[in-house]
């Protein structure tokens, strides 16, 4: 499937997104509740680490004017958790040449794989369950092919892998919501208050040890995911704001 993208073949402006690392905190509110009985928790924080990015293989011999490389976009939990708990399905927003191209997916793990020759960037948006929030959370992700260092050939065995780390923090969360997650391995809830007594789940819940469906640990592409740890990233967040503070002066 030919695609005739405008932009960039080759490398990219780091600027825009392209090449390394983007770290942010999306702060999602409180949602505006229809249901006046709804009870939200004051004070309290849930916040999930996500991570989103793309790998992409250069198809070596196979590769043609117009099928060069095979890619795959995602939103995966920083530490490969399953994020259905949280959210309830992504739209990846495709470049306009491609067939069909917004795509829908209804379930973990939230990923979609195609081919093509260009570059271009990817929207990318999660839409939450009814008991977490009614905003949606829109991300930008830009689509490389070819690696920064070109001093030799591309191997189709290493492909070029570009993530970016948020932390999704829900404010005033709703108590059916905290006490469905609170030990989520997904899920960190922050300010709880001391002897808050949640309701009782119902239905069967899942034992911490076993697989879960939608969890990305074992994914056929997970020895290329970057390892993302929630206290580094942090600290290379207060970093960059430190950063921007001192080149206000």
């Amino acid at each position: 499937m030919p695609h005739s993208l405008v932009g960039k073949k080759h490398g990219g402006d780091p600027s825009d997104g392209s090449s390394g690392q983007k770290l942010q905190r999306s702060k999602m509110g409180r949602i505006e509740d229809a249901d006046k009985r709804i009870k939200r928790l004051k004070g309290v924080e849930i916040s999930i680490p996500i991570v989103y990015g793309t790998i992409s293989f250069w198809l070596g011999k196979k590769a043609s004017e117009f099928q060069s490389h095979k890619w795959t976009v995602y939103v995966r939990g920083a530490n490969n958790e399953d994020l259905s708990v949280a959210v309830k399905r992504v739209v990846f927003q495709l470049h306009s040449s491609f067939n069909n191209p917004t795509r829908i997916v209804e379930s973990a793990p939230f990923e979609l794989s195609e081919s093509g020759w260009g570059e271009f960037e990817i929207a990318i948006t999660l839409f939450f369950h009814n008991d977490v929030s009614d905003k949606q959370l829109d991300l930008y992700h830009h689509l490389k092919l070819y690696p920064d260092d070109e001093s030799g050939p591309q191997s189709p065995k290493k492909p070029v892998v570009v993530e970016s780390y948020d932390e999704i923090v829900f404010l005033e969360p709703s108590e059916a919501f905290v006490a469905r997650v609170c030990n989520h391995p997904a899920v960190a809830v922050t300010k709880l208050p001391p002897n808050i007594n949640l309701p009782a789940l119902t239905g069967p819940t899942e034992k911490s040890n076993e697989k879960k469906k939608g969890d990305t640990k074992d994914h056929p592409l997970s020895q290329w995911f970057l390892n993302f740890s929630e206290a580094d990233e942090l600290t290379k967040l207060a970093s960059a704001r430190q950063q921007v503070k001192l080149l206000e002066y």
